[in-house]
């Protein structure tokens, strides 16, 4: 996979003060053995510099640019240098932190848009820091969102796909309290969400016609509406448009019996109703190795799926594999790419 032509991946500096630059400089340092894509980073080379040295890891560090980061990988991370200094410690972000991740996903959008890089990968944020910094956004994906709209004048609709080869699932409502779920769920969140998932996983992940499990609201999928009314008004509603628009979908099902092996073996991707239901099945069979692929998008974007991790930043514990698999699907991923793009 390294020796790939075309451009490299480009991967975000993320919240410097987590376990993202521990992270980089982990999987480049076996880059071989992982059979890893080439990528570079967006960030400040004197600080990975520096990470390295406090992680005491022989990784020589290449100030570079995108169009050079090819050849640069072989000897040395190539970093493409900020217009600023990251001066955050591990564990302890700073009047730096904020600032140079939000540039570093700003310039990292523009390669991938403008063709110098094949497909993003993000580092894991700090959403708190960001929000003390002046960050205006509900989070990274909607600022990706907001990126691709100011760059190409047209609407996206990002959607989120946590992958790994034992499950995908999608989360139709994300981040809301369970209490505020019912009212944020409706037929037309169903049906749009199904629709690009269809879409992209044909497009991307090369399904020729994926097939959707929609889990219930309720448990036993309401027990026709004797434990809740919104699988029958809501769920089933959305099922039946999509099928009707030759989607491969079945539902409302039991969210309770999806998730078995030979469940699973029923179709492609679930639909789930609220973040929970998706990420508990995910993360208990995929812990270290899912991926976070945003779906809707002009670019392929991808993201290992977990957090900053502050307590054991700078320590070199960290658990490379969600990183290596969200590089490594990111550069599958990217193959389609440049169709997909041409085609927005």
């Amino acid at each position: 996979m390294s020796a790939a032509a075309g451009p490299p991946l480009v991967l975000t500096l993320g919240e410097p003060a987590g376990i993202g630059p521990d992270l980089t400089l982990a999987v480049w340092k076996r880059r071989v053995e992982l059979d890893l894509p080439p990528f570079y980073v967006i960030g400040d080379p004197d600080f990975y510099r520096q990470r390295a040295a406090l992680l005491g890891l022989d990784v020589p560090v290449a100030a570079t640019t995108p169009a050079l980061a090819c050849q640069s990988f072989a000897r040395a991370l190539p970093v493409v240098a900020l217009d600023m200094k990251v001066t955050a410690r591990p564990g302890k972000p700073d009047a730096s932190s904020a600032p140079a991740a939000i540039a570093s996903i700003r310039s990292a959008v523009a390669d991938v848009l403008e063709g110098r890089a094949c497909g993003l990968v993000t580092n894991p944020i700090a959403k708190s820091v960001l929000y003390r910094g002046g960050f205006a956004e509900p989070g990274h994906t909607e600022y990706l969102a907001k990126l691709a709209e100011e760059a190409k004048a047209q609407r996206y609709r990002p959607v989120m796909l946590l992958w790994s080869p034992e499950l995908a699932v999608v989360p139709v409502t994300i981040h809301l309290p369970l209490k505020d779920v019912v009212t944020h769920l409706t037929a037309d969140l169903i049906v749009e969400t199904g629709r690009i998932v269809a879409r992209d996983m044909a497009s991307r992940f090369g399904i020729a016609r994926p097939r959707l499990a929609v889990a219930g609201l309720n448990p036993h999928a309401g027990e026709e509406g004797t434990l809740g009314e919104e699988d029958v008004r809501i769920v089933a509603p959305a099922v039946a448009r999509l099928r009707a628009e030759g989607i491969d979908a079945i539902g409302p099902l039991p969210a309770d019996t999806m998730f078995h092996e030979r469940a699973r073996a029923t179709y492609d991707v679930a639909l789930c109703m609220y973040h929970d239901q998706a990420l508990i099945p995910i993360k208990t069979l995929a812990f270290d190795h899912g991926v976070n692929v945003t779906l809707g998008l002009p670019f392929v974007r991808t993201s290992p799926d977990h957090g900053t991790a502050f307590d054991i930043a700078g320590t070199g514990t960290a658990n490379p594999m969600s990183l290596v698999a969200a590089l490594q699907l990111a550069a599958r991923l990217s193959a389609a790419a440049p169709a997909l793009v041409a085609a927005k």
